[in-house]
């Protein structure tokens, strides 16, 4: 028997014979390791204890404690018990999918009743039940004809529809969950009693079409979570809570921001107050991009399809574009136009206007641009995946030379935009070159090689997401961290080859030949939409004084003050604050009540004490207490904290 060498983490390595499960090369290493492993790591391979092992390489033995490989498994043996769970309990109910997914899983199943509240239930019993017999997880590696025969006969249409998108000669690997078998790549973990059963939960039911094709049939959807650990459960349970109170949609309506209605889906419909917190945070990014040396531009948001051919968009892209049809007088055929989806190629078309010189460079052009692109009616939420969008986007052409440089200015900017909207905290990914991507060796080692030299001059703690750049260049994508933790995608930087090529952009080098220059895409917020949704739930809708929409109420507490009211408020107004007055015949504790929910930043309460003394009752938003100041320390108080935080001092 032929002989292989596995290398372990600690530089040690063993000859084992070829075919070696990790579950036997666990056993060799001690019989406690063993008992606590669930899965290995083969050349960063995920692989499953009881696969054979062939050919050399590096190993790693994985256990509950090694947090990815253990969540990833511990998600998809719930997956697994729960369709076993479904079918024990309803066993007419046919079973498809269920991927793993962020904190959990689905799965979909066909049965004819809907699935409410009390099933899930149910199911999750059932699903302990089957966590305590403590039933052993196998699998076999079964030929085409064998496993459609075996579908066939239990009457399991999708998994044999799945078993036609397998290519042929690829394994089809069965697993078996105590008697309860399905078609997976696994790996999976070696008996059902490895599953925590007090760190899991069954969430929601929602609608799915089958393989998400809206001509097939409707599906039901079970979604759960889980952890390695009931206080992780718990943990994540309580951020639930704590996310749907910062909901943007439920502050949205609450602070009279925004709506949308069925007559212009993933449109946003701004109202005033909504639309004074976008006007502030666009005038903030106008004056931080001029300083940093940007040129505004604004281009059309309709555009031939010829564009959109010459730039690839036409052909990678066609599916998520509106196209708008124009019937030309005198032409024979209707124009093909389309909204734009992002703005890339308007931007070459401007650069392309006039010859270009090296010392030209870098130019560096941005536009809070209107795009629009098609996303599914079950894909859409509120502000953060809408159809109709603003991205504060730009892009910077330059030499080759120039990557590292502009790369490093954009870090700097970014990571103070970041910290004066309030995220102290956010991660950097390089993405480095695909398989399938344009341009030599040379250039891509000479971008990503720039990119990480810039990200090293501000900090080192990013990570490597190999293969995944885009196809004309390797990128850098920003994770901000908000209040309660969770991480949302902003900012990006991609370095592209290909688009000046395709548009043929060039300029005058010192050589006095023609060049092409590098076009760095950027943006810092992503779109003006997105962004808004997620500083309010950061914010909890509490937003700092700068940006929120109605920064100051005057509130009377009896109607012989409320000419002193407006005198305040128009004294607030000139020194720049947004103030109203509420002279309602109403209580002042009903008042202020009612402009919390509003998250009024700051109530002046004003009585006849007041008017006498000519002062005011400062209360702060969540504050229990007031304080008293003359109307001149007031103003001077909030006209300080209403500045940008650009503006300051």
């Amino acid at each position: 028997m032929s002989q292989i060498t596995l290398s372990f983490p600690d530089g040690n390595s063993r000859d084992y014979p070829a075919g070696v499960t990790a579950a036997e090369v666990a056993e060799s290493i001690a019989p406690s390791l063993a008992k606590k492993a669930i899965s290995a790591s083969l050349d960063g391979r995920h692989i499953d204890l009881a696969w054979p092992i062939d050919a050399s390489g590096e190993i790693t033995i994985n256990t509950l404690k090694d947090e990815e490989p253990a969540l990833e498994l511990i998600r998809h043996d719930f997956a697994h018990v729960m369709a076993r769970a479904v079918q024990e309990i309803w066993p007419d109910v046919k079973v498809t999918i269920g991927p793993v997914r962020d904190y959990g899983w689905f799965y979909d199943f066909d049965r004819a009743e809907p699935f409410t509240p009390e099933d899930l239930g149910r199911i999750e019993a059932k699903m302990k039940q089957i966590i305590a017999a403590r039933d052993p997880v196998r699998t076999e590696v079964w030929d085409r004809d064998r496993a459609i025969a075996y579908y066939k006969e239990r009457g399991e249409p999708f998994k044999l529809e799945l078993i036609d998108r397998i290519p042929e000669g690829e394994d089809l690997r069965m697993y078996w969950h105590g008697d309860w078998q399905d078609l997976c790549r696994g790996p999976h973990l070696q008996h059902t009693g490895q599953l925590p059963a007090d760190a899991f939960k069954l969430t929601h039911v929602a609608g799915a079409y089958w393989l998400g094709d809206s001509d097939r049939p409707m599906l039901q959807r079970i979604y759960g979570i889980a952890f390695r650990n009931k206080a992780d459960l718990k943990a994540h349970l309580t951020m639930l809570e704590e996310a749907a109170k910062r909901d943007h949609r439920k502050l949205g309506r609450e602070m009279e921001l925004f709506h949308f209605q069925e007559e212009a889906p993933g449109m946003v419909f701004w109202h005033p107050n909504g639309w004074t917190i976008y006007r502030e945070l666009e005038a903030y990014m106008r004056r931080r991009l001029i300083r940093a040396g940007y040129k505004e531009i604004k281009t059309p948001q309709v555009v031939d399809r010829v564009l959109w051919e010459k730039s690839g968009h036409w052909e990678a892209y066609r599916e998520n574009m509106f196209i708008v049809e124009v019937d030309e007088e005198g032409a024979k055929e209707k124009r093909i136009n389309a909204l734009k989806p992002m703005n890339c190629p308007c931007h070459v078309q401007v650069y392309n206007q006039g010859l270009k010189s090296y010392r030209d460079l870098p130019l560096r052009l941005a536009e809070f641009g209107s795009c629009h692109r098609y996303e599914s009616s079950g894909s859409m939420h509120g502000l953060m995946r809408v159809r109709g969008f603003v991205q504060d986007d730009a892009h910077i052409f330059c030499t080759e030379d120039q990557i590292e440089t502009e790369c490093a200015r954009f870090l700097d900017l970014l990571g103070s935009v970041y910290s004066d909207l309030g995220f102290q905290k956010f991660d950097i990914k390089l993405s480095t070159r695909p398989e399938t991507r344009v341009g030599s060796d040379e250039i891509w080692d000479k971008a990503e090689s720039a990119l990480e030299a810039a990200i090293l001059k501000v900090r080192n703690d990013f990570t490597i997401d190999p293969g995944e750049g885009a196809f004309y260049g390797p990128k850098l994508d920003f994770k901000l961290t908000d209040a309660i933790g969770r991480e949302w995608q902003c900012g990006t930087f991609q370095a592209d080859f290909n688009l000046p090529v395709r548009l043929d952009a060039e300029y005058i080098g010192e050589d006095g030949g023609k060049h092409r220059p590098v076009m760095l895409h950027r943006a810092i917020l992503g779109s003006f939409e997105r962004f808004l949704g997620i500083l309010i739930e950061n914010y909890a809708g509490k937003l700092p004084l700068w940006l929120a929409p109605r920064q100051v109420v005057v509130a009377s507490i009896v109607s012989d003050a409320d000419d002193y009211v407006h005198q305040v408020v128009d004294r607030l107004r000139a020194a720049g604050l947004r103030a109203e007055p509420d002279t309602r015949n109403e209580k002042i504790n009903y008042k202020v009540r009612e402009h919390s929910v509003g998250k009024v930043p700051a109530i002046l309460a004003i009585g006849m004490k007041e008017v006498e003394a000519g002062t005011v009752s400062l209360r702060r938003l969540d504050s229990q207490g007031s304080r008293t100041l003359s109307l001149e320390d007031v103003v001077a108080e909030l006209s300080a904290e209403a500045a940008p935080p650009d503006l300051r001092g």
